[in-house]
């Protein structure tokens, strides 16, 4: 009973940070940052009742930034956590959080994870389109075989910091702050070695150039990137290594452009089939195919090939491969040729021809009115 008498006694943790039981999570850290400026043990030093208004302080912060203890809070009150360590951390840990970026402080920072590292592979199109293995080379920073990337020399192990004595952090006062900082010693390790590696100088990695096969998956385009867990560099003194991304760059095709999933060309054809209609051949990417031109086709007219285009990495649905007719004016003409098409001009007409050239036809009888009504 003396457990729960204790849980009633405690106060509600909004009406400590005074704030409202719907407060976003910004106007909870705003209302902690005040009152933990206020109730600092270095603000107020001796002052016990500063101190446990701090401690409670602090304790209605870490409920009511974590959405799940939050949640449990607002259903069961303070008896979500008769059994939990809450408050048990020093006020350091979650002080350093929220004014971390005002004193420079942060959390000790052990072994270095290893760095990220990117490597650009250009694709042509129909590589990026199917998929393709490749074999990539790269310089990266791998672990040690001589003292397996913890720097000491064989039979050595690093010891304790004599500075920060294992802690990787230094604390330093400003004013009524105790700020932590990395240790200048171990640069925040926590460790030192006396007698390095005689083959990496204890560093734990050397400089290596690697090869790797890539799996680089059909639909990809340009700016996807494909993650290798765990090869990059090597982490320090063992920690896990980085990740490599390898970053796509698609060429520009000859023929084809690629609009997300769909692909477009364009398409020449004479004006004798664009007048007459026929039949022509037009590439995709899995060979020719056959395309019925109609009779009258203009320039700029689309056909849409269904399921010519790219499956997307992402899955859906396969693109689509859109053609767009560009009808050619004939070049290098003898003699003969300009004959007969200067009697077609004449068929229709002249230049004007109403009935075969109606956009024509509406485009200079618009001149005309034009002009009409500038003099009028």
């Amino acid at each position: 009973m003396a457990g729960k008498e204790n849980t009633m006694a405690k106060s509600d943790y909004y009406e400590i940070l005074g704030v409202s039981r719907d407060a976003e999570e910004r106007e909870i850290k705003k209302a902690y940052k005040r009152l933990a400026m206020k109730f600092h043990p270095d603000r107020n030093p001796g002052n016990a009742k500063a101190e446990a208004r701090f401690k409670e302080i602090k304790e209605a912060y870490e409920v009511l930034t974590d959405q799940k203890k939050r949640a449990a809070y607002d259903q069961y009150s303070h008896a979500a956590f008769e059994h939990d360590s809450m408050g048990a951390s020093g006020f350091g840990d979650i002080f350093g959080d929220v004014f971390g970026d005002i004193f420079g402080g942060g959390r000790r920072q052990r072994s270095g994870r290893g760095a990220d590292v990117r490597y650009n592979v250009e694709l042509s199109l129909e590589e990026a389109v199917r998929g393709v293995t490749r074999e990539i080379r790269i310089p990266t920073l791998d672990e040690c075989d001589v003292c397996h990337g913890s720097g000491a020399r064989t039979g050595i192990s690093a010891v304790n910091c004599p500075t920060c004595h294992g802690q990787g952090q230094v604390q330093m006062r400003q004013g009524f702050f105790a700020v932590q900082q990395t240790c200048p010693t171990c640069q925040g390790q926590g460790k030192v070695i006396k007698e390095p590696c005689i083959k990496c100088h204890g560093h734990g990695r050397l400089e290596k150039s690697k090869t790797l096969s890539v799996k680089i998956p059909a639909g990809v385009g340009t700016g996807d990137r494909i993650r290798l867990t765990g090869e990059g560099e090597a982490g320090e003194h063992g920690a896990t290594a980085g990740d490599l991304y390898v970053q796509v760059k698609v060429r520009k095709h000859p023929i084809f452009e690629r609009d997300e999933n769909n692909l477009s060309c364009e398409v020449p054809i004479n004006f004798a089939m664009a007048a007459l209609g026929g039949e022509i051949e037009v590439p995709t990417l899995d060979g020719r195919v056959k395309l019925k031109v109609p009779a009258e086709t203009q320039t700029g007219k689309l056909f849409r090939m269904r399921g010519k285009g790219v499956q997307s990495v992402r899955g859906g649905s396969q693109g689509d491969l859109l053609c767009r007719v560009v009808v050619e004016t004939p070049v290098k003409l003898n003699e003969l040729q300009r004959k007969l098409l200067r009697e077609l001009e004449a068929s229709f007409g002249g230049p004007n021809g109403n009935q075969n050239s109606p956009r024509s036809k509406s485009f200079f009888d618009g001149v005309k009115k034009f002009f009409d009504d500038l003099t009028s």
